[in-house]
Formats: C-alpha cells, structure tokens, sequence
C-alpha cells in the first residue's frame, strides 16, 4: 500500500511565501513524476506544477516565476516553495505521485490534501 502525506500549508499574507512537502511511503519500487494540484472553491482541480525522475519540471502560467517544485529522490518527496503568493493562489493544494509499487503495479496517488490561504 501507497500513502502521500503532505504539509506546510496554512495562511499567509499577500507577497508571503509557503512551502509545501510532500512525502511517499510504503511499498514503492519506483516513483516517476511527482506533481502539485489545487482546487479553489467552486472550480476544478488544475495542475500547478510537476516534476519528473530525471529532475525536468512544468509549471501553469499561473505560477510561472514564483513557484518552484523539486524532489529528493532518497527521501520520496516533493516540495513546493511557493513565493509572492496572491490571493488567487488560495486552494487545497494536492500532492500526486506516478508510483510502481511490489504489489499492485503503476498507480497514480493522491494525498489528502492542505489548505493554502492567502489574505489581501
């Protein structure tokens, strides 16, 4: 069995910074991407950054220039350091992983997801 636990969310100024982690636990053989989503209310969930194994990455418009994902590979886990955060960044924010376990194959993971909320 798979889990992704994240943290680091909460609330913060407009212009402030946060960082996200995220880390995979379990009966992992091989990570490949590992990504950061969000859903605000009322609106669908949207990719906002993603990373591969070999390090390359791909962010939204959106956060282009003020975000930047990573991951440490030895420790299964992903961050988000997320800087001159507006108001429009308030959202759940997900962790997601393309995950080969030993017992079930390739899956896609999600963890349970914090709350990030930005004040004007």
């Amino acid at each position: 069995q798979v889990q992704l636990v994240e943290s680091g969310g909460g609330l913060v100024q407009a212009g402030g910074s946060l960082r996200l982690s995220c880390t995979a636990s379990g009966s992992i053989f091989r990570i490949n991407v590992m990504g950061w989503y969000r859903q605000a209310p009322g609106k669908q969930r949207e990719a906002v950054a993603v990373v591969t194994s070999g390090g390359s990455t791909n962010y939204a418009d959106s956060v282009k220039d003020r975000f930047t994902i990573s991951r440490d590979n030895a420790k299964n886990t992903v961050y988000l350091q997320m800087n001159s955060l507006k108001p429009e960044d308030t959202a759940v924010y997900f962790c997601n992983a393309v995950i080969k376990s030993g017992s079930v194959g390739v899956g896609s993971y999600w963890g349970q997801g914090t709350q990030v909320t930005v004040s004007s």
